[in-house]
Order: structure tokens, then sequence, then C-alpha cells
């Protein structure tokens, strides 16, 4: 089993045991470059790095915390981060993680065809 697995949260574990099941490498708390807000120059470390994708996870085990701040910095600073929700049901979450997953990869290929195009 992964060292990784004991650092986990409860939410991060039931998570990272998913992504084995579906053959998805990650990498666990992967630190990141971010400005924040404010122009302050931060590392942060979102709970998964997916590896084949180059998508970042940030699992919310709780309804009670405000991911909204660290969402918009994550996009200010264009990292694709999956805001997962496990405090909704599993098929929510995990349904939600597939169709997202689907959308950055449509979005990259998009995006290369683009600049093929442009050659």
């Amino acid at each position: 089993m992964n060292d990784s697995f004991s650092k986990m949260t409860f939410s991060e574990r039931v998570v990272a045991e998913y992504l084995q099941h579906l053959n998805i490498r990650w990498s666990y708390e992967q630190p990141l470059f971010v400005w924040d807000r404010d122009g302050r120059p931060r590392v942060w470390a979102p709970d998964f790095y997916l590896v084949q994708f180059g998508i970042y996870l940030e699992v919310c085990g709780s309804g009670l915390v405000d991911y909204s701040y660290r969402k918009k910095v994550f996009e200010e600073n264009g990292y694709p981060v999956i805001f997962l929700k496990t405090y909704k049901s599993a098929p929510h979450w995990q349904t939600f993680l597939m169709h997202s997953l689907e959308f950055y990869v449509s979005l990259h290929y998009r995006n290369l065809a683009k600049v093929k195009l442009k050659k």
C-alpha cells in the first residue's frame, strides 16, 4: 500500500482507492507555485495530481468549508483543478470526476488541434 495513505484524511483515502481502481496514477500533495489574490507568492499542495492527465484534484470532505478562494486562485494561475465534493453520495462525486476528466481531456485536444492548424 502507498505510504501516502497514512497521511490522508478518510475522504482522501476513498478518492485514492477509487483512482487506483480506475488505474489512474496519482501523486499525493505535490506542491505547486501560485500567486494569491493579493499578488503574493505561495506554495500550495492540492490533494492529488493525476499524472496521466496533468490535472489536480482537491478533495472537499465537508460542505462546511468554502473552497471558492482556492478555486479562484488556481484558475487565475492557470492550473486545472477538479474540486470533488466527497461528502455527497459516492455515485455523484465519481460521476462528476469522470465528466470533469472528459472535459479537460477534450479541452486539451481542442487546444492541441488549434496549435497544429497554425503550423
